[in-house]
């Protein structure tokens, strides 16, 4: 066994449900290159090294790192929830904010022979928020859920379970915020379910901007009913080791599915995020588009599947996924996937990889801009076009802002 595993399940307590499916991940193991989800990351740096769980005291985090972030906004530090920086804000009609336990049964998460950290997450997540809204309810204010990681002695792995529920015909806005407040080398392990009821609509922005040394797997598992929306934006600039997997099913007739990202990587950075996109009902749609960008030493991977099931007509789904390499000593490894199983939809996928125009940065340099200046200002606008999705104008300016901020800070020549 490994040394990380070894580590994360030191000391374990749980019921049988879950010593299963601790006992399935350690007759596992972690995956290796043979791994075809793996295969361009790689795990063999990560298996030596040791975790170990925060203590039950949340550390103190300065209370200006969420000043900005509105209420309602659940803030959690090394994977403890903390009351003085949490903020619910005034009680909203059909809005409720609860903890994992007030789940009776959460979701079950698709089980694939590669998902050791949804295995995992699932024998040892403890604590998560529940975010229940009812049917016919407008929920006004976004709900901001917050993970900070903070200097600690050793190295800490935390694993949270959060579910997010919508009745029919209800609207919501959820934001999540990974950040840090100094230099550590934890290892966040997280999911997020999402139920989305039949003619809802949900909204979600994820903005991850990690240290360098933070190590993250991370889990979105989405399933939307008939005629419901999802629309989300996802924003990656930072982390020793980032990985995103967004798992949606369309099951219900006429869902929708916008999926938006910018993939930042830049220093040492390794982003990976995977798609797995699956329509199961007819006349649903999806619309994914994600930009990259690799610079100094970094490295962008990209997968993103999607399966339209037998029956499943009428499906219209468009995948586009471009990359910018600003440095030669970077890489970005892109998989669009597109598996068809039914006759009457329609469906385009494509990937490009490439370099900032010359004839553009020439032209910026005529006008006295320095080169670094330039590249900047092509590389901004470049990145913008997957956050036109958000609709609220303050959380669109929010995203930029951290957008431009992590695009100012990659490494150019």
């Amino acid at each position: 066994m490994s040394a990380l595993l070894d580590s994360l399940t030191a000391g374990f307590d749980g019921d049988a449900a879950r010593r299963a499916a601790l006992d399935t991940t350690l007759a596992t193991g972690l995956p290796g290159p043979r791994s075809e989800s793996w295969k361009y990351t790689s795990l063999r740096a990560l298996e030596r090294r040791s975790f170990v769980a925060p203590s039950p005291d949340v550390a103190d985090v300065d209370t200006g790192l969420v000043a900005s972030i509105p209420a309602p906004r659940i803030v959690f530090v090394n994977g403890r929830l903390s009351a003085a920086l949490s903020d619910l804000g005034a009680a909203v009609p059909g809005l409720s904010i609860g903890t994992l336990s007030d789940v009776d049964a959460l979701p079950a998460i698709e089980d694939r022979a590669d998902a050791v950290f949804a295995r995992l997450n699932g024998a040892l997540a403890e604590a998560g928020v529940s975010i229940t809204v009812e049917a016919d309810a407008r929920i006004a204010p976004a709900v901001h859920l917050v993970c900070i990681g903070a200097p600690a002695e050793g190295d800490l792995a935390w694993h949270l379970r959060h579910h997010v529920e919508l009745g029919e015909r209800a609207t919501l806005t959820v934001v999540e915020h990974h950040l840090d407040a100094g230099v550590h080398r934890h290892l966040d392990n997280s999911i997020v379910s999402l139920r989305v009821a039949e003619r809802a609509e949900l909204h979600h922005v994820r903005l991850q901007h990690r240290g360098a040394g933070a190590t993250s797997f991370l889990r979105t598992d989405a399933e939307l009913q008939a005629a419901s929306v999802y629309t989300r934006v996802d924003v990656e600039a930072g982390g020793a080791l980032s990985r995103h997997e967004l798992d949606v099913r369309l099951l219900g007739d006429d869902a929708r599915l916008t999926a938006n990202g910018v993939l930042l990587a830049g220093g040492r950075a390794h982003v990976d995020t995977r798609l797995g996109i699956r329509h199961v009902a007819k006349n649903t749609a999806c619309e994914l588009k994600w930009r990259g960008i690799g610079d100094a030493r970094g490295r962008v991977v990209f997968h993103g599947g999607i399966t339209i099931d037998a029956g499943a007509d009428g499906t219209d789904a468009r995948l586009s996924n471009k990359n910018l390499l600003l440095s030669s000593t970077a890489e970005i490894d892109t998989q669009p996937v597109l598996v068809i199983h039914a006759d009457e939809v329609q469906a385009a996928h494509g990937a490009t990889v490439g370099q900032l125009d010359p004839n553009a940065l020439f032209y910026l340099r005529s006008r006295g801009l320095p080169q670094a200046d330039a590249q900047r200002v092509l590389t901004a606008a470049f990145v913008r076009e997957p956050l036109s999705t958000i609709a609220d104008t303050a959380l669109r300016a929010q995203a930029e802002a951290a957008l431009d901020g992590a695009v100012a800070g990659l490494v150019t020549a």
